[in-house]
């Protein structure tokens, strides 16, 4: 089945109309050349390289690179953000494997779609478990139908699939009855044949599911033929080095025997023996349901010891810990000949995926250790009885030309050393120090405070190695949350901020807004609902503020995928505008019990100036305080009437204000126009947000910023009491001091004295500021100074970094 959609919605990127037709990629002409040629030897370079190591944040992925091809098994949320961080190119990918249709395997395909057509992929075939045809319809829903791009879906019953690497071998595990009966409706026909009508519809949805199937992938290289031994031919006397060479090489190669000269020469005298091609094999087990038909399979016990192919090289486990530690497991792993190597991919990996993020984070947190917490990372767990190597970020398997684990690979995570590099900068620790005995008083009033609001992802477009994209996170009370917006990987922040307290702020949150459904703002819910509702703890629906527009997705995934909407109770975005009466009893009901749920007097949504049914919203606690929420939108009146005197705006930035045409173009707003909106609304503080992925850390400076304007980082948590008693600001001084139109524009040979400068300014600026303030307590204005400073440092760091890169 072929399917063609589009991602401009998503990427807010140039119409098709007005786009450029792209070349085809260099490797789809090789690629055609080698099948003019009949080129069918193996490919001399092959490994595997894990992108995700299967931890609560990073869902188990595998990149397999050979010279002629490029695949990825699984593609969980975040799998693109780390391929994009670690340089794991996208562009010759074209075979994407799932072993199961679960929100673990799946939950970044989407995003993948996108980024795989956005760099000129022409064609991606998706293998494994059926509704996958229903899954790619269900992603069309929101992103309309793709056109340069062709999807083709290759079922499970498709045995067998072979390329210019491999021949690759599905084979279904089909798992016995599952423990849990279906949710059935409490019905009367008689009474309500409405009712009667939704339980027989519950009932063929449960059928279309099939969560008792999944595909293992048995892979097997194409023989590779030996290298001809120049050396050796020379001493037989062949003609190395002539035009009569070639076809001797060839035959030779071949495994046929030639005579020279009147001289029988074999082909192992000249050449080295012929690799026949390894064997690893892709497996998961969700459940001991699957392990007696697993540990009975004759596909993939013709690997093991006894069988009548040559043993696996590697095996590679997406199982959970349960599973696995299970005999049964444990004796069809030990059924492998000692030879066999495997690999563990599941929520005890302890590795760190996302350096870049640690490491700002990590910078961050000499300035102020409450607005910037340190990340959390998780601790290492104890090996199994059966040899084996827990997966780690990038770590590789490689299968040609030897066969060995690689670790050089695998990044580096050590926040001493990211602290050194900082504390390098000249007399950065001196002011650090001081700025922080500045603000140490007020940390405590700081972190004790509600509402709070976390940044997860800020953003835009598609996830990068510093933003992710659109989350926020309101935490209204010690015991109540409200999320605003959930792109791909926001529970991947949530852990990484909240490390094994996760699954209590998950419980917490008991409203999701979704201002509008481009995939950078809603494709992380579904995993919040699925994680949420499995913590173990008493649940209630989730209140979700979307528009009714994303019920198309949610029905097609509960339908085809997995249960999901019985965790749901919408209330359309549409319901909450000034003018819009409420038609249904049962939203009305919702509508005050989201209100009560969250102490919240109102909650009022507005549409915007973006796609089509895109919104913003405001919310007005009980307590008084007010939090007016963007989304994505062009300048917009009827945000600023429903935001009116808010104690927070949070308000998209997307780009720098020269960029003005194009932000009419994409319909986002620039930096002067988002805080332009707040002066308008009467807004306390102005936090930016949602910014291009083409600046690296921050944003460039308006002349507009003031002292009600502040920049989010990912990870950063404010509390809207501290910033509603903000007096200063400290941007201007860096925005006038030329330092931003110096990074961009200036030449090489003027950077030394640009650099000295930046000292010079850095070195003036911070003692006034101290001298003025070391008269009297902290307030806020300290604090705020704290995150102005911050953001100076970023830039400071990434422009340090350029300037040694150059030199």
């Amino acid at each position: 089945t072929l399917f063609t959609l589009s991602t401009s919605s998503r990427r807010g990127s140039v119409p098709a109309s007005k786009a450029k037709q792209k070349e085809p990629l260099r490797r789809v002409k090789t690629k055609e050349n080698r099948s003019k040629r009949g080129d069918v030897h193996g490919p001399s370079t092959v490994y595997l390289q894990v992108v995700g190591a299967g931890s609560r944040d990073n869902a188990a992925s595998v990149y397999v690179f050979s010279e002629f091809n490029r695949y990825l098994f699984n593609c969980g949320e975040g799998t693109q953000r780390l391929m994009q961080e670690h340089k794991l190119k996208a562009a010759r990918l074209d075979n994407i494997f799932l072993t199961r249709l679960s929100w673990e395997n799946v939950g970044g395909l989407s995003g993948m779609i996108l980024t795989l057509k956005d760099t000129g992929v022409p064609e991606c075939v998706l293998s494994g478990p059926p509704q996958l045809e229903n899954y790619l319809n269900a992603i069309k829903s929101f992103s309309g139908p793709l056109e340069d791009i062709k999807l083709s879906v290759r079922p499970y019953t498709e045995e067998t699939y072979s390329d210019d690497t491999m021949t690759v071998y599905q084979v279904p595990i089909f798992g016995g009855p599952t423990q849990a009966t279906p949710q059935k409706a409490d019905v009367s026909s008689a009474d309500d044949p409405g009712e009667s009508e939704q339980a027989r519809l519950d009932m063929q949805r449960t059928a279309a599911r099939d969560s008792s199937l999944v595909v293992a992938f048995a892979c097997k290289l194409h023989p590779k033929k030996g290298n001809f031994l120049v050396a050796q031919a020379k001493e037989l006397g062949l003609p190395v080095g002539t035009a009569a060479i070639g076809p001797i090489i060839a035959a030779l190669k071949d495994g046929k025997s030639i005579v020279h000269e009147g001289k029988e020469i074999r082909p192992e005298q000249v050449c080295t023996p012929t690799d026949p091609g390894p064997v690893f094999i892709m497996v998961e087990c969700p459940s001991e349901e699957f392990l007696g038909a697993l540990c009975t399979n004759q596909q993939l016990g013709r690997y093991q010891t006894g069988g009548t192919e040559d043993p696996a090289a590697l095996v590679v486990h997406m199982t959970p810990e349960s599973v696995l530690k299970t005999d049964q497991y444990k004796k069809w792993m030990e059924r492998f000949p000692s030879t066999t190597e495997h690999l563990i991919l599941n929520e005890h990996a302890c590795t760190i995926h996302n350096i870049r993020s640690h490491k700002i984070q990590a910078q961050l947190n000499m300035i102020h250790p409450e607005i910037f917490p340190q990340l959390k990372a998780y601790k290492p767990q104890a090996a199994l009885h059966v040899p084996n190597v827990r997966a780690e970020c990038l770590l590789k398997f490689q299968l040609r030309p030897v066969m060995e684990w690689q670790r050089d690979a695998i990044p580096s995570c050590n926040s001493e050393e990211f602290v050194k590099e900082a504390s390098e900068v000249p007399n950065f620790l001196a002011e650090v120090d001081k700025c922080r005995k500045i603000c140490s008083a007020g940390s405590a009033e700081l972190s004790g405070k509600y509402p709070e609001v976390v940044f997860l992802g800020t953003g835009s477009a598609l996830p990068m190695k510093i933003r992710n994209v659109s989350g926020t996170l309101v935490n209204i009370s010690p015991s109540q949350s409200l999320l605003l917006d959930c792109g791909e990987g926001t529970f991947g922040q949530l852990c990484r901020h909240y490390g094994d307290d996760v699954d209590d702020a998950l419980s917490k949150i008991a409203t999701v807004f979704i201002s509008h459904l481009h995939a950078d703002h809603h494709t992380g819910f579904v995993s919040h609902l699925y994680l949420q509702a499995t913590l173990g703890k008493p649940f209630s629906p989730i209140f979700l503020v979307a528009p009714v527009q994303i019920m198309t997705w949610l029905n097609q995934y509960h339908d085809y995928c997995e249960e999901i909407l019985s965790h749901i109770n919408l209330i359309p975005n549409k319901f909450l505008c000034d003018t819009v009466e409420v038609p249904k009893q049962r939203t009305k009901s919702f509508i005050q019990a989201m209100l009560k749920k969250n102490n919240l007097q109102r909650f009022h949504t507005c549409l915007v100036r973006h796609c089509k049914n895109a919104f913003a919203c405001s919310f007005t606690h009980q307590a008084g305080w007010k939090l007016a929420f963007s989304g994505d939108t062009m300048p917009c009146d009827a945000f600023v009437h429903i935001g009116k005197n808010a104690t927070l705006l949070i308000h998209e930035a997307t780009l720098e204000d020269e960029l003005e045409e194009e932000a009419v173009e994409k319909r986002h707003s620039t930096t002067s126009q988002a805080i332009g909106i707040g002066m308008k609304m009467n807004a306390d503080f102005i936090m930016l947000n949602h910014f291009s992925q083409r600046y690296a850390k921050i944003p460039l400076f308006s002349e507009d910023f003031n002292d009600r304007v502040g920049i989010s980082f990912d990870h950063m948590r404010v509390s809207l009491s501290i910033l509603s008693k903000v007096s200063t600001s400290c941007f201007l001084h860096f925005a006038s001091s030329d330092f931003f139109p110096v990074r961009l524009n200036k030449k090489i040979k003027e950077q030394h004295c640009v650099r000295t400068g930046l000292i010079s300014l850095f070195s003036t600026v911070v003692p006034h500021y101290n001298t003025v303030h070391l008269s009297r307590a902290p307030s806020f204005a300290d604090i705020f100074f704290v995150h102005n400073f911050a953001c100076f440092c970023f830039s400071f760091f990434f422009f340090n970094s350029a300037l040694c890169s150059a030199s």
